[in-house]
């Protein structure tokens, strides 16, 4: 027998609650409603998979023509993660990718692994994209749940069923630590909030270059066979904050360094911020790259050099893979794209590259 599909009146009768408060939550109506009641009625109606009448046409069919995009709400973002510049980029590609594929996008900002099958399987959904969530938060959704979905980022040593789009992050680092070398920096910083993964990929990459490794010692770095930094990095917090006052404690090591090499765009516009407060000129006295080329690197004064990775071609990416997989196709890529070097206002040559 077919279930009895959940309707507004049975939330509302089940929590002794007026419909149209029920309605009124459904439909982000709830300024003169009780933190506690929204909770309640938000928490039955994802218990209860109530669908909302105006999507339930669409939903009844087969094909939603509805992809994900979950974004986690890591506690970095301080509750803006969209505002990242990184993270609204990658939104505004996959957007124009999924429209063009003649689906829709809907967009949820969590940190909970658990709430994203919950999510999609409210709305029917065809595919997901998910940016920001560690190996064992990918792990354990690919057992909950068959639809199909794609990693921005995910870092893996077997990528199992998952399939990931990664970029070069250690060719990435490289090519900054190159640039600043050939540039005449010998003294370089290269700062991050973590020293794992990918931002501890960035960094060899950076230290590789800067330190003019030969052919063995780098393969040997990509291989993860030395994972520790040296003093060429500085462990940085992640609220801006403490992160400030982590900058002010930290002056007079900024100031022995030519050149800085921040791990995102974020944290590079960051530290010019700071260091022009304190009188400390860029590029003339101080050299800052990040890492992204968000569109933020050419709203800022001076400009941002920074790694270029090709959000566009990750969307493309991203479709035509969910597509493959809806297929039964393509579990367990791992795709690495390439990066360049885009280079700005905010370093300089010492010496002639």
């Amino acid at each position: 027998m077919e279930n009895k599909r959940t309707r507004i009146i049975d939330i509302a009768e089940e929590l002794g609650v007026s419909t149209a408060t029920v309605s009124n939550v459904i439909h982000g109506k709830t300024k003169k409603i009780s933190d506690e009641t929204v909770h309640r009625v938000q928490e039955l109606l994802e218990k209860k998979q109530y669908i909302p009448s105006m999507a339930g046409i669409l939903l009844a069919q087969n094909d939603s023509r509805i992809i994900g995009v979950v974004v986690n709400d890591h506690e970095k973002y301080e509750s803006h993660a969209l505002e990242d510049a990184f993270i609204a980029s990658s939104l505004n590609n996959l957007s124009a990718e999924i429209e063009k594929a003649g689906y829709f996008m809907m967009v949820k900002v969590t940190s909970r692994w658990d709430e994203i099958s919950k999510f999609a399987s409210m709305w029917n959904m065809e595919g997901l994209v998910i940016i920001g969530f560690c190996e064992n938060d990918y792990k354990k959704l690919r057992d909950s749940m068959r639809i199909p979905f794609v990693v921005y980022d995910g870092y893996f040593e077997e990528p199992g069923r998952i399939c990931n789009l990664a970029i070069d992050n250690f060719d990435g680092g490289f090519q900054i630590g190159t640039y600043f070398r050939k540039a005449g920096h010998q003294r370089a910083l290269c700062i991050s909030d973590n020293d794992i993964c990918m931002d501890l990929e960035r960094y060899q990459g950076f230290h590789a270059a800067m330190e003019e490794l030969g052919a063995d010692a780098v393969e040997r770095l990509k291989r993860k066979l030395w994972e520790e930094t040296g003093d060429d990095f500085l462990l940085i917090p992640m609220t801006k904050k403490e992160r400030r006052r982590f900058y002010q404690d930290n002056l007079e090591k900024l100031k022995s360094v030519t050149a800085v090499f921040a791990v995102s765009d974020y944290y590079a516009v960051d530290l010019i911020q700071f260091l022009q407060e304190q009188k400390i000129r860029v590029p003339e006295d101080i050299s800052v790259a990040g890492f992204d080329d968000s569109p933020l690197c050419e709203k800022i004064c001076p400009t941002l050099t920074a790694v270029k990775q090709d959000g566009k071609k990750r969307a493309e990416l991203a479709i035509s893979i969910l597509q493959e997989l809806k297929e039964g196709k393509g579990e367990g890529q791992t795709i690495t794209l390439p990066v360049t070097l885009a280079v700005r206002q905010s370093t300089r040559q010492i010496a002639q590259i």
